[in-house]
Order: C-alpha cells, then sequence, then structure tokens
C-alpha cells in the first residue's frame, strides 16, 4: 500500500466479517482500535454499535457493513469522526490518511460516506438525514429559476386533441374524449362548468366536473391541495347590459404541490387554452391565475373582465410656433376669385 510518510492513526471496525487481510494492510499506518459482532439487521443496532466507539477527543475511522450487496460484495458506510475538541494536529492526520484507507479498503464497497463532528451527525437518525440531502434537489438560484423557466416557454409542442408533439409553446397533452364532451356542451351553454385535470401517469387531460355553479359556488370548486383548470360561464351584467362571458381559471395553490405538478400543469396550460379557442371556437373573455378559491369574489371577477379605463386622457398638446411677433396672415383665395376682381 503507499504510505503517507510519518503519520498514524486508528480505525475502528464494527462488524467482525472484515477480512484478516484488510486488517493486516491497514495496521500499517492505521490500528485497529474495536470490532462489534452484528447480530441483527443493519439499522437494528446502529446506533448501539458505532456511538459507543466515538471517543469525544480523539478521530477515528468507523466502517459499518450494511445488509446490501453489490457487484463486489457488501456494502458499508465509512464514518470519519473528527469531534471539536480534539486537537488540530490529531485532525490534520486523520484528514490526511482518509483518502488512503478508502482506497485500499475497496471504494466500490463503500456506499455512503459521512463526516461528523458530532455524535448526532454520525447516528442513525444523522445518517437517514444524509440520505435525505442527498436525494433531494439543490435549490435553484435565482437566475437558474429565471433561465429554467425561459427554457420552459421556450418548448414548441403541436396542438393537437390525439397528440402531444412538441412545436408550439408547453407539453399538449390529449383531452379524454369526456373532456372534450364536455367543452363542446359548456360551448352550447348546456352547461356553465367545467373542470379539467391531468393524468401524469397517462399523459392526458382528464374530466373533472360539471357541477352546475353559480359565481357564490365558484370559490368552492377550488382544490386546495392539487392544481385545476376551470372553465365558468359569468353571467353578469355591465353597463346595462346582460352579457355571459367565458373565464378560464388555472389554480395553482401555492407550493403545496409537487415541482413536477407545477411544472406540468403550467406546460400544458397554453396548449390547453389555445385548443380551446382554436378548435372548440370558444372565446375565452378573461384567463385567470389564482392560488385559492377566496380570491373568487363577485368583485374581483367583475374587475378582472371590465378592468377600470383610464377617466381622464391627456389631451394633445399642439405644439408651439417660434417665439416673437408673428407674421401676417396670408389669404389665399381660388383664381376665379382674382379674375372677376380684375
Amino acid at each position: 500500500m503507499s504510505h503517507q510518510t510519518g503519520i498514524q492513526g486508528r480505525c475502528f471496525l464494527s462488524d467482525s466479517q472484515l477480512s484478516a487481510f484488510t486488517c493486516f494492510v491497514l495496521l500499517q499506518q492505521l490500528t485497529l482500535g474495536a470490532s462489534r459482532k452484528a447480530s441483527k439487521k443493519w439499522d437494528q443496532e446502529y446506533d448501539s454499535l458505532v456511538l459507543p466507539l466515538l471517543d469525544d477527543d480523539v478521530p477515528c475511522y468507523v466502517l459499518y457493513r450494511l445488509d446490501s450487496n453489490n457487484n463486489q460484495g457488501y456494502e458499508w458506510i465509512f464514518l470519519a469522526w473528527s469531534p471539536d475538541h480534539s486537537a488540530v494536529r490529531h485532525k490534520m492526520l486523520y484528514a490526511a490518511t482518509r483518502a488512503t484507507l478508502k482506497k485500499e479498503f475497496g471504494g466500490g464497497h463503500i456506499k455512503d460516506e459521512i463526516f461528523g463532528t458530532s455524535k448526532d451527525d454520525l447516528s442513525l437518525s444523522g445518517y437517514k438525514k444524509h440520505l435525505t440531502s442527498q436525494a433531494a434537489p439543490l435549490p435553484l438560484t435565482a437566475a437558474e429559476e429565471e433561465l429554467r423557466q425561459i427554457k420552459l416557454n421556450e418548448v414548441q409542442t403541436d396542438i393537437s386533441v390525439d397528440t402531444k408533439q412538441q412545436t408550439l409553446q408547453g407539453v399538449a397533452f390529449p383531452i379524454h374524449k369526456d373532456a372534450i364532451a364536455a367543452l363542446e356542451r359548456f360551448r352550447d351553454k348546456k352547461i356553465n362548468y367545467v373542470q379539467l385535470k391531468l393524468d401524469a401517469e397517462q399523459e392526458l387531460i382528464r374530466l373533472c366536473g360539471t357541477e352546475p355553479t353559480e359565481l357564490k359556488d365558484l370559490p368552492m370548486r377550488i382544490p386546495k391541495d392539487t392544481p385545476r383548470y376551470h372553465f365558468f360561464l359569468y353571467k353578469h351584467s355591465h353597463e346595462g347590459d346582460y352579457l355571459e362571458s367565458t373565464v378560464f381559471i388555472y389554480s395553482m395553490p401555492g407550493y403545496k404541490c409537487s415541482i413536477k405538478e407545477r411544472m406540468l400543469y403550467s406546460s400544458c396550460k397554453n396548449p390547453l387554452v389555445d385548443m380551446v379557442e382554436n378548435n372548440l371556437q370558444i372565446e375565452i373573455e378573461k384567463k385567470l391565475e389564482i392560488e385559492n378559491g377566496e380570491e373568487l369574489t363577485s368583485d374581483f371577477l367583475y374587475e378582472e373582465v371590465h378592468p377600470k379605463q383610464h377617466a381622464h386622457k391627456q389631451r394633445f398638446a399642439k405644439p408651439k410656433g417660434p417665439a416673437g411677433k408673428k407674421g401676417g396672415r396670408r389669404i389665399t383665395r381660388p383664381p376665379g376669385e382674382r379674375e372677376e376682381e380684375d
């Protein structure tokens, strides 16, 4: 094995099944401090085997065998213990031997590696937190999020009832025949409300409900924990005229939904609206995006459909002439009048 001159250390092995050969190799630089025999599943006695090996003042390495296998044999957890109160020299020595130990033991056997300065870091709960953090997607910076949105909007999809090819904005999921039939009835004013949902597994837009809905009922139709698309026939009066306006509502209840749901619903929205307007010939008066149904008050909907115009528009200001005395007024007469005077 390759030596790192002048470096000594200790190695605590948590399972007696580590081969004698491996122990011999490690003893050239690192001393076997202790070993423990496992008798239960790895997670049932993890804390009782590992935590007593951790000295409050002295660093060490712990190799803990899991029950799982890969193509090289059993998988192990490699724990590097470097307590805050240990001497700086000890910390440096262990940092220097870490790579060598992993190489000689066999990196292919090591499934996870954890570095800890407190016992909580290397406990079973600490290990599980480590696995959770490793699996979680890295948070996006503001610039990365903006770039992701730009790329999402640049995706082009072919709007079609039967295809989901990408040639216009978004991702066009096919619309189930029941949903199309409901939208046609909505267009013909046989019903006044349609709710649609995404079926991510089947990659379809499905019908969710067509309950008769008055304006006062609309907030109750908005789910609090999942996104939906809504088409509502808004019956109202405006400046003395009775109107029936189609309102499209995209409800997304904040961050209660998964990232996948948010992305899918956002991407499918524009192709759905375009298909409804172009293929089904439903004229949408207003498109809204809300987080919860409480926003859908009568005043809010009226002001969205009929936004207030500026009462006073700035009058066009006629440019002023050059400063100073104005010249005499010139009168131009038709040629016929001039000849008569002569």
